[in-house]
């Protein structure tokens, strides 16, 4: 997964607006809230920050 540092921090996640953190190894955005907990996948280097598309951590 290739997402630009300067990206990660804009992006949040959209349930929360809790900042997410990059997972490299299975190519998917964690959200950083211990309450919310969703992971969205990564595409083709493309973020899903659709709440239909995450899972529960």
């Amino acid at each position: 997964m290739k997402i630009d540092d300067w990206l990660l921090d804009i992006l949040a996640c959209p349930a929360c607006k809790s900042p997410l953190t990059a997972s490299a190894e299975t190519d998917e955005l964690a959200c950083s809230s211990e309450t919310c907990g969703l992971v969205y996948p990564v595409r083709d280097d493309i973020p899903v920050l659709l709440v239909d598309e995450a899972r529960k951590a």
